[in-house]
């Protein structure tokens, strides 16, 4: 290779090292909740709009999808398009409305009542279904229906769940 190019390619990496070195996930708590606290503040993570609630989250995705997108996913029955989309159009919403790490998004969605992000996407999808087929959102049914899917999943789990050791302490006396 010609010296040049060695010399643009050693340019780069000394630019963009330091940079991935900055970006370091949180150690504790409190860097975790700092972190936390300035995304659910933002308009936009990583170049991506951010909506503040369900209204916005409509507007954003009639932007976003296609007309005959927009028409076939409205033409679905509901189930199928909640079933269908969830591992596409789900985890599109998921990755870049910040579910998993916070945002603005995802923290009105928890002051609803869903704390899980594939319920977030779920709820999302299903919501802007209706909104497409001008049926009511029924945002409280909605929200019933996932608290009670997770509390049964994790009362499920615990039944499942087997003692790894137990042990007895004697207290002194």
């Amino acid at each position: 290779m010609k010296p040049t190019i060695w010399i643009s390619l050693f340019f780069c990496c000394s630019i963009v090292t330091p940079n991935l070195a900055q970006q370091k996930p949180p150690e504790n708590d409190k860097e975790f909740e700092e972190a936390y606290a300035w995304r659910i503040r933002q308009e936009f993570l990583n170049d991506v709009y951010i909506p503040k609630d369900l209204t916005e989250a409509f507007i954003q995705l009639n932007k976003l999808i296609e007309k005959p997108a927009i028409e076939k996913f409205k033409n679905m029955a509901e189930p199928d398009a909640a079933r269908k989309l969830h591992f596409s159009f789900g985890r599109w919403i998921i990755h870049n409305w910040g579910f998993y790490g916070g945002s603005r998004f995802s923290h009105f969605l928890k002051g609803l009542g869903i704390h899980h992000p594939d319920d977030m996407a779920q709820f999302v999808i299903m919501s802007y279904h209706r909104n497409l087929n001008r049926k009511p959102l029924d945002v409280k049914a909605q929200i019933t229906y996932y608290q009670e899917k997770r509390a049964k999943e994790n009362e499920e789990r615990l039944k499942k769940g087997e003692v790894l050791q137990q042990q007895t302490r004697k207290r002194k006396q």
